[in-house]
């Protein structure tokens, strides 16, 4: 029998606090027509009352709960282990869609590793002049220690996950590149266990693209780095349980079958890698790193460091390990660089770059700078080498104290920062205290490069919890859903 909507049962219909206004809205085309691939969505929710989204809600912040799904923030006085917040309703993206992003970000990989590759060898890119030697030269992720040095297969970037950000014109944009120790796929992949418990009927009949394929695919990646070895030895090193991420570490290991190390259970010997066991050393072939290069190992850059592994980076030269990602990737990390990534794509593939980037002011240049410092409080301005949403302004929701901040800080080290247009990010449908209201979201897919690219259909859409907020990242009071890719 059909329930009658929620309004003939007394109860406030779900969407009656949503309000459009003006951004991309990942539901509606406009006021109270949904989008062909939210209709069923649609339809599920408006029969459904305020106490029955609040308890699907609860059912999967219980399960989250259950399952010790974390993340840590640091800096915080009252305790750092956080439940990672998680909002029940899926963002979905259409065949096409999820075509175009596939293409442009398998376009994005291929020209970034060519890039570092380029980089760390002959440089041509630097001799021509595409990219100015000084925007490498003062970035600190760059390191000298890897020029001349071949890498397995010649992949510097095997796991990358990029965060894709919806304009008003409905196109996706590549927001930045996460290059180094990309997060968050172990969320994307609880996401969707979660809500087969919480909505199994609606998951079933939405031909939803599988995800679950990731860590077997990840685990096939990690190998392709270790051809020479018929049976390789692959482990994941962790700095430790106070990592943010470790949850995420013990997941992956899990889910692929691998060991789970820090630095005190490797050591090296004669140039190898030996993992410590209960039945001896055993050599370890592939290192799925999750240690930033300044901690990997203390004789090659940090001595001050317990988390590394001594003489890793010797190991490594010798070609006897592999790691992913290589090491001094983060040079490709970099928020100023990523100015010059269309350009590099056309440089090295002589093709303009299917998804485009944000609008960006490099703010070592004396004419951008002068305009953001006179923009402030219209412009976001990031600092180059940080994530998780420090280090940023939002201006127009900064105080004039916290502008007058940067500005200090831009004058006195230019190179350290960009902006951005302030960007009005896609919004989607998320429970609120029993009602449907928008938030803003973006998209993080995560790329593998192994004997080719791969890309599991989906991510990691993280959603701006707190109204009116435009942050998504988790340590910023942001949360997650999980992101239906469609047949």
């Amino acid at each position: 029998m059909t329930l009658d909507p929620p309004a003939r049962r007394g109860f406030a219909p779900p969407f009656t606090n949503y309000q459009l206004d003006g951004a991309y809205d990942e539901m509606f085309e406009s006021a109270g027509a949904p989008r062909a691939s939210y209709q069923g969505l649609h339809e599920r929710l408006s029969d459904m009352s305020p106490q029955e989204l609040r308890r699907r809600q609860q059912a999967a912040d219980a399960s989250f709960l259950h399952q010790g799904i974390t993340f840590t923030v640091y800096g915080r006085e009252e305790g750092t282990e956080k439940i990672f917040p998680y909002d029940v309703l899926p963002r979905i993206i259409t065949s096409a869609e999820w075509a175009t992003i596939e293409r442009g970000l398998t376009q994005r990989i291929t020209a970034l590793n060519l890039f570092l590759k380029d980089l760390y060898h002959e440089g041509r890119i630097l001799n021509d002049r595409v990219i100015p030697r000084e925007m490498i030269y003062t970035c600190r992720h760059y390191r000298r220690q890897m020029h001349g040095l071949h890498v397995p297969r010649g992949i510097y970037i095997s796991i990358v996950g990029t965060d894709l950000v919806r304009l008003k014109d409905g196109q996706f944009a590549v927001l930045e590149d996460n290059l180094r120790v990309p997060s968050g796929v172990s969320y994307m992949l609880a996401n969707r266990q979660v809500i087969k418990r919480v909505f199994p009927g609606m998951f079933s009949n939405y031909g939803v693209r599988p995800i679950d394929q990731y860590g077997q695919v990840l685990l096939a990646t990690l190998r392709a780095l270790a051809s020479h070895r018929v049976d390789p030895t692959i482990v994941l090193l962790t700095p430790g349980p106070y990592n943010s991420a470790y949850f995420e570490h013990t997941f992956l290991a899990r889910q692929m079958g691998i060991e789970l190390v820090e630095g005190r259970d490797l050591l090296v010997h004669d140039n190898v890698v030996y993992m410590r066991t209960t039945g001896g050393l055993r050599r370890v072939d592939v290192s799925y790193r999750r240690i930033d290069d300044d901690f990997i190992d203390p004789l090659a850059v940090r001595g001050d460091t317990s988390l590394g592994v001594p003489g890793l980076f010797n190991a490594y030269r010798a070609g006897n390990i592999a790691l992913a990602n290589a090491i001094g990737t983060g040079i490709a990390d970099d928020k100023a660089l990523y100015a010059y990534v269309p350009a590099i794509s056309r440089y090295y593939l002589d093709e303009d770059p299917i998804l485009p980037n944000v609008e960006t002011y490099l703010l070592s240049n004396d004419r951008q700078r002068a305009y953001v410092l006179d923009h402030l409080d219209e412009l976001v301005v990031k600092a180059v080498g940080e994530s998780g949403g420090y280090g940023m302004l939002i201006g127009p929701h900064s105080t004039t104290t916290e502008r007058e901040e940067f500005r200090r800080r831009i004058v006195a080290d230019p190179r350290n920062y960009i902006a951005q247009p302030t960007l009005a990010l896609s919004r989607a449908p998320c429970v609120i205290e029993g009602q449907v209201e928008p938030r803003c979201v973006d998209l993080r897919p995560y790329i593998l490069y192994g004997d080719r690219v791969t890309i599991v259909p989906g991510g990691l859409t993280r959603v701006a919890l707190r109204p009116g907020s435009l942050v998504v990242n988790s340590s910023q009071g942001g949360g997650s859903k999980d992101t239906w890719v469609l047949y």
